[in-house]
Formats: C-alpha cells, sequence, structure tokens
C-alpha cells in the first residue's frame, strides 16, 4: 500500500484525510480524484500543491473510463471513497444526485478496485444507515440497517454492496460508519459550520425543532486517524463504527459555539423540524478500540477548535457563503421554514 486514490478527496473529511497521509507517511503517494462539485474545492487542498507525492484529477467515479485511466497512470493499488451526496436536507429536495454517486460511484469504484486486482477497497460511511437508534442502545456493526433519508439509503446501498464485493469476489474491503464529523474545511450546510458562521455575523440559528435530537460530535482529524489504523490493521470484510461513543443534544452543541464565539444565546431560533429527522444517533465503538484507538477531541474540544478554525478563516468560507448558488440554497432550505414560539 503506497499509491492512495482518494475518491472524493477535494472534500471536507477526504481533504482532511489526504493531508494526514501524507504528512505521517513520508513514502506513501495520493491521487485525489474529485468532481469537485459544490462541495468539493481545491481551496481544500491549497497547502499540498507543489508537494511531489500529491497529485490531483478532476473527475466523477461515476466515469469508469476515467477512473480506470487515472488509476493506471497514478499506479494505484488503494482506494478510499469518500466521494458522495451527504447532506440529508438536499437529498429531501434532489434525490436523484445521492443514487447516482453514493450507489451507481461505489459500484464503478468497486468493479476498479476487482479488475485491477487493487490491494484494498475502503469505504467510507455513515452511522445514519442504522436510522434512529432508540432508548439507551448504542449501534453496533452487526445491526440492522433502517435509513430513514434518501441520504442514509443511498449509503445504505454503497456498504451492502461493498460487502458483497467482498463475498462474491473476494475483493479486499473494510467499511467504517462514521460518526457526525467536525473541523477545517467543511461546507457550510452542515449544522455546525452554518451555526457558527451564523453566529460569527450575529445571525440567527435556526436549529430544527426542539433541538433536543442527540449526535456524537467527533473531531475530523480523529476520525482521520482511526480510518488510518482501519486501512492498516483492520480486517478484511469488516465494519467498524468511528466516533467518541458517547452522545450531546444539539443545543448543547449551540451553546458550547455561542460561548466559545462570545454570543449571545438570543441567537437561537427554533425553526419547523425536516422531514423524517432522526432524533438520536449513538455508536458503540469498541470493535474500533480494540485495534487500539482512541479519540483525542471530547465533544466540547471538537466544537470549540472548529469554532475557532472557522472565525480565524473567514476568508475561506465567505467566498462560499457569498455566492449565488449558496444563498439560494439557504433560501430554499431555511427560508420557508416557521420560526417556533418559545
Amino acid at each position: 500500500m503506497r499509491n492512495l486514490f482518494i475518491a472524493g478527496g477535494a472534500g471536507f473529511i477526504g481533504s482532511n484525510f489526504a493531508r494526514h497521509i501524507l504528512n505521517k507517511y513520508p513514502d506513501y503517494h495520493v491521487l485525489v480524484y474529485d468532481k469537485l462539485t459544490y462541495a468539493g474545492n481545491l481551496d481544500n487542498l491549497r497547502d499540498l500543491e507543489g508537494n511531489p507525492r500529491y497529485a490531483f484529477v478532476h473527475g466523477d467515479i461515476c466515469d469508469a473510463e476515467g477512473v480506470a485511466k487515472a488509476i493506471r497512470e497514478q499506479r494505484v493499488d488503494t482506494i478510499i471513497n469518500f466521494a458522495a451526496e451527504t447532506h440529508v436536507d438536499r437529498s429531501i429536495m434532489d434525490p436523484d444526485a445521492f443514487i447516482q454517486t453514493d450507489v451507481y460511484g461505489t459500484y464503478v469504484l468497486l468493479e476498479a478496485a476487482r479488475k485491477f486486482k487493487l490491494e484494498r477497497y475502503h469505504q467510507v460511511s455513515t452511522d445514519e444507515v442504522y436510522g434512529h437508534v432508540p432508548g439507551d442502545h448504542r449501534s453496533v456493526e452487526t445491526d440492522a440497517l433502517v435509513p430513514r433519508s434518501p441520504y442514509a439509503a443511498s449509503k445504505a446501498g454503497g456498504d451492502l454492496m461493498t460487502l458483497a464485493y467482498y463475498v462474491t469476489h473476494g475483493l479486499p474491503a473494510t467499511l467504517t460508519r462514521g460518526a457526525n464529523n467536525v473541523g477545517p474545511y467543511q461546507y457550510p450546510e452542515k449544522v455546525l459550520p452554518v451555526f457558527v458562521t451564523n453566529a460569527i455575523d450575529d445571525l440567527p440559528l435556526p436549529v430544527y425543532g426542539d433541538g433536543k435530537q442527540r449526535r456524537d460530535y467527533q473531531y475530523v482529524l480523529d476520525h482521520c486517524e482511526a480510518l488510518d489504523l482501519v486501512l492498516h490493521q483492520g480486517k478484511l470484510g469488516e465494519v467498524y463504527n468511528v466516533g467518541t461513543g458517547t452522545e450531546m443534544e444539539n443545543l448543547a452543541m449551540v451553546e458550547i459555539l455561542l460561548d466559545e464565539l462570545g454570543k449571545p444565546r438570543s441567537l437561537i431560533q427554533h425553526v419547523t423540524d425536516r422531514p423524517g429527522h432522526d432524533r438520536r444517533y449513538c455508536l458503540n465503538v469498541d470493535k474500533l478500540k480494540s485495534l487500539g484507538w482512541q479519540p483525542r477531541y471530547s465533544h466540547e474540544q471538537a466544537i470549540r477548535a472548529t469554532a475557532r478554525w472557522y472565525a480565524a478563516n473567514q476568508d475561506w468560507w465567505r467566498k462560499i457563503k457569498s455566492g449565488e448558488r449558496y444563498r439560494e440554497y439557504y433560501q430554499q432550505n431555511y427560508g420557508q421554514r416557521q420560526v417556533l414560539k418559545p
């Protein structure tokens, strides 16, 4: 394993992972293969330009010929698939793009890994495939998949295809399901960067429903270290949950970031919830910990570090949020939501 094909490597988690690999392994080469949709951003990789062990190819994982050409030219031996449409709200408005990328695109990459007899294929997935987690249960890797949004359903499809290729073709594959990631370079449609950037500008923070939905907020660099560990030490054909193993209410997350930024809680604005919004996710991460992994960041540390990054890197996100495309999305998703009475 020396030449890594990082699909979706210009996105949030993928760009952080590319940087992690190049910093940690001086003899590894990284190819970032990315379609550069609205969430793919070459600014996320600007510091890697000029590195002789880094290359970028503008391509779509649904393009089998383009994928094959990149694998041949870069002598790829490993694929890590971050490429996905990922935002639940967008999947409700436009599910077609999710089926194309998250299901068909995964199939194209799996076929390429099989045909080229690559050393490893790794699929990056999400805890949302488990659906709402009731009571005090923590999702384990053998739990049934009960996706409740088009996004979660598309990711579950990619998961099942990956595991089927391991069983049917003996493809050397592993799979991880991650909790909510926060940290640098996350496109400001996800909850934390939306709230942090709004708070910096003293704009309302549109909290869905009562804000008591429970989530596991893990720092993206912890996730990258976990993926690195599974890639090198994980058992083939196995699934590993990645998260802190703890949970917190969304309102608590909001209060922490407001405190970090020195902003008033009067910015919190409760709005009508999204359809099918899962109330709780929580992962059991004992299987990952058995490989020797521990998260470095608590929920609060991750949220505060993320708030500080956005406060210090306003040029990065202001360029995005000032664009017409982003403003249209924000209006479409939040503009018509009814403000709830306290």
